[in-house]
C-alpha cells in the first residue's frame, strides 16, 4: 500500500509541475483578451503594391514633356522621338490626340520606351490643370 502511495503522489507532483512548467509558456500569450500587456495601438494592413521607380517616374515626366511641347499643327502624322538623359531610356511617341471634351485640354497618346529592362509600349493621357500645368493623368503598360 505504502509503494501505490508513493506512486501516485509522485504522478501528483510531476502532473503538478508540468501544468505549472506550461502555465509559465501561456501567460504572455493574450488568449482571452484581458492582458494589459499587448499593444493594441498597432494595425496591420494588406502589403503595399511595387512603389514607381524613379527612372520610371523620370520617363513618365520626360514623355509628358515631349508630348505636352509638341505643335500637333506642325507635326501632323509625324512621330515624336523623345530620350531621357538622366535615365537612359529613349522612346517614339507615335499618337498624339487632342480632346476638349472634359472641359479641358487632355492629350491622348501613344508611345514606345526602351530602356534597360527591355521594350514596352504605353497608352497615356495627359491633361492641362487649372494653373495652366500639364498633369499625368494615365501612363499605362500596353501587353
Amino acid at each position: 500500500m505504502t509503494k501505490c502511495l508513493g506512486r501516485k503522489s509522485g504522478a501528483a507532483i510531476c502532473l503538478a509541475t508540468l501544468t505549472l512548467s506550461l502555465a509559465g509558456c501561456t501567460s504572455s500569450l493574450d488568449l482571452f483578451g484581458g492582458s494589459s500587456k499587448v499593444d493594441r495601438s498597432l494595425a496591420t494592413g494588406t502589403v503595399a503594391g511595387k512603389p514607381q521607380s524613379e527612372t520610371s517616374l523620370s520617363d513618365e515626366a520626360t514623355v509628358r514633356n515631349a508630348v505636352t511641347s509638341a505643335d500637333l499643327v506642325k507635326m501632323g502624322n509625324t512621330p515624336l522621338p523623345w530620350a531621357n538623359a538622366a535615365t537612359g531610356s529613349a522612346g517614339v511617341v507615335s499618337v498624339i490626340q487632342e480632346d476638349n471634351a472634359q472641359g479641358r485640354v487632355c492629350r491622348a497618346f501613344k508611345t514606345t520606351r526602351h530602356s534597360y529592362e527591355g521594350i514596352a509600349v504605353f497608352a497615356g493621357q495627359t491633361c492641362m490643370t487649372g494653373s495652366g500645368d500639364w498633369m499625368l493623368t494615365a501612363f499605362d503598360r500596353q501587353g
